[in-house]
């Protein structure tokens, strides 16, 4: 009977665990950074490993931080797409958002409308409590590029997720 009774208990921890994992409970004290972006962030022409959000994830945890970083980059996305799917990706728990603005709105020819829309979703999030690190493409000046001369290389997107560190750091506050 005892037997009996001990294994229960250890099924019965063992599933109110697996419903805390399930649930996020077991992660309470990790931070979730949204990377929102183009292509710059979505990693076009590496691998998934390889684009900063996911470099920036790794870096940060290396260093002692429980993060999760989701990588929210849309390939060819506006300020008004990344605008239009905010409230799809960045959900309830997110800490902060990494805006990358990108040059798609110059590209397509709506640039008259990017500072309004970064400035709105600045103003969403902040009405939500998120913090936002915003990632000019002055960033990007001189890190290592693939041949099409617009994406970075994996080891431009973990020089861009090293120099974020700081940042998301002090965003995160810890």
């Amino acid at each position: 009977m005892r037997i009996l009774s001990a294994t229960i208990r250890v099924a019965a921890v063992g599933c109110l665990a697996f419903l805390a994992a399930s649930l996020g409970f077991a992660s309470a004290g990790a931070s979730t950074i949204v990377a929102l972006g183009a292509s710059n962030t979505f990693g076009k022409g590496v691998a998934r490993n390889q684009a900063y959000p996911a470099q920036l994830e790794a870096i940060l945890r290396a260093r002692g931080y429980g993060v999760r970083v989701i990588n929210a980059g849309v390939n060819g996305a506006t300020t008004g797409d990344m605008l239009r799917r905010l409230g799809a990706v960045v959900r309830p728990g997110a800490n902060v958002v990494i805006l990358q603005p990108g040059g798609n709105d110059r590209r397509i020819g709506v640039e008259a409308y990017r500072a309004g829309n970064i400035a709105e979703i600045q103003s969403r999030l902040k009405a939500r409590g998120i913090r936002l690190v915003i990632v000019e493409n002055s960033m990007l000046h001189g890190l290592p590029r693939q041949a099409d001369g617009q994406h970075l290389t994996p080891e431009g997107y973990r020089m861009l997720a090293e120099s974020l560190a700081a940042q998301v750091t002090s965003a995160i506050g810890k």
